[in-house]
């Protein structure tokens, strides 16, 4: 394990200043955009043009890094990043923000593309869950100190932006200067999308949700502090106790997940977000002094979903197709986090701020039911119909009988049977 997080340090370390700038960012933004008098419906669709360009750069950012390699495009990307961040001052149009954002979603997907793709590499099966949890804590602990250095400026100048554009800078230089080499990308890989929904679609949802409460939480939390707290000096607080607290469980659960597999996982979390968000809606009207705990609780298990639903699919997926599947699943957070701002958007001028935690209590119950679903239904009605197979049923798993039932033979097996323990 030492000699794994040895390999992976700089990137690590490069990736924690993106991220440190970039939640900066998310929170200036809105706050920005409120001062300006935007309403929080635009403000929705300016979140929104982030992660559309998060799913764009999901389709295509992956052509440039299979054309100069992970360590050049990884430049590239950072470079926009920073000076897309100068930028918005200039152009205080709602318009122009959207485009701005839509170019940095671009860029970032090609970030986590770089990222996520690399980790995969050099990271062995078994170390998989560990590896991840710990990018994911790097990620919001870095976003978390993020919101903190709001208090070095005033939102309505443009130091503060200024500050955003030279730490994505600073990210340039650990991948830059690092000995380590980057993964080998294999230009001839494809993904089949159709495989990928046959072998995970509980993991497939679960980056979806993961997607739709993470972006409509960085979009409007900030909204969320100053309507229920009242005090606009507590919302790098709030938004700041919400993101660090996505690290506490990060490593706990990966370790969790390694041992006993990402489907219980898949059941379990869901459930804990869902019930810490109506947690949050009742200490917001019955309990103001426990909202802070409440939050915390939220952040902690909202922020493991996405690396147990990635860990899951790259648990499933052979190798050779890390950097197409690292794409592919930012296409999915891409699509549930456009969705899900324009959605909670009109939903808050509706029907006031704690539209914010009633839809991630729904969304996050309906994901728990799923797994549930998949984890109890099928294996209590689905395997036992079908005795005629000549294998042991708890050997494997309900696709496997099927497949080898129809003397299905679609392309190499792609999973080991160590894998297949993973598999919810």
């Amino acid at each position: 394990m030492f000699s794994v997080f040895r390999s992976i340090f700089s990137l690590l370390l490069s990736y924690g200043f993106l991220l440190l700038a970039n939640g900066l960012f998310n929170s200036l933004l809105g706050l920005r955009a409120t001062l300006e008098g935007v309403t929080t419906s635009w403000l929705g669709f300016i979140m929104a043009s982030y992660f559309l360009g998060l799913l764009l750069g999901g389709l295509f950012a992956v052509r440039i890094i299979s054309r100069v390699g992970h360590i050049r495009a990884f430049a590239v990307f950072a470079s926009l990043m920073s000076a897309t961040a100068l930028l918005h001052p200039l152009f205080l149009e709602v318009s122009h923000w959207m485009l701005l954002r839509l170019i940095s979603g671009f860029c970032m997907a090609g970030l986590i593309i770089v990222t996520e793709s690399w980790l995969n590499e050099a990271t062995p099966s078994h170390q998989r869950g560990s590896v991840l949890s710990s990018y994911m804590m790097v990620n919001y602990m870095a976003a978390g100190c993020g919101q903190f250095l709001l208090n070095l400026g005033d939102v309505g100048q443009f130091e503060l932006f200024s500050l955003a554009s030279i730490i994505f800078s600073l990210a340039l230089i650990p991948v830059l200067l690092t000995k380590q080499s980057a993964p080998t990308i294999s230009t001839n890989s494809k993904l089949s999308f159709g495989l990928l929904a046959q072998v995970g679609p509980l993991a497939i949802l679960g980056v979806f949700v993961a997607g739709a409460s993470n972006a409509s939480v960085h979009a409007f939390a900030p909204v969320y502090a100053l309507s229920v707290l009242g005090d606009a000096s507590l919302i790098p607080q709030f938004t700041a106790t919400l993101l660090i607290s996505g690290l506490l469980l990060q490593w706990p659960l990966g370790r969790l997940s390694d041992r006993v597999g990402r489907g219980w996982l898949m059941m379990l979390v869901p459930i804990c977000i869902s019930f810490s968000a109506v947690g949050v809606i009742l200490a917001a009207h019955y309990a103001p002094n426990v909202i802070w705990f409440a939050v915390a609780c939220y952040g902690a298990f909202l922020f493991t979903l996405y690396s147990i639903a990635v860990a899951l699919i790259n648990d499933i997926i052979g190798p050779e197709l890390r950097v197409k599947v690292a794409g592919a699943i930012l296409i999915l957070y891409g699509f549930g986090a456009i969705v899900g701002p324009i959605v909670v958007g009109p939903l808050i001028d509706l029907l006031g701020v704690q539209a914010l935690f009633i839809v991630s209590a729904v969304t996050s119950f309906s994901l728990a039911t799923l797994a549930i679903y998949r984890r109890v239904y099928q294996a209590i009605f689905v395997k036992p119909v079908q005795p005629f197979v000549a294998v042991p049923s708890n050997q494997y798993s309900s696709e496997e009988l099927y497949l080898a039932a129809h003397q299905y033979v679609d392309e190499p097996q792609i999973l080991s049977p160590q894998e297949d323990e993973t598999k919810p």
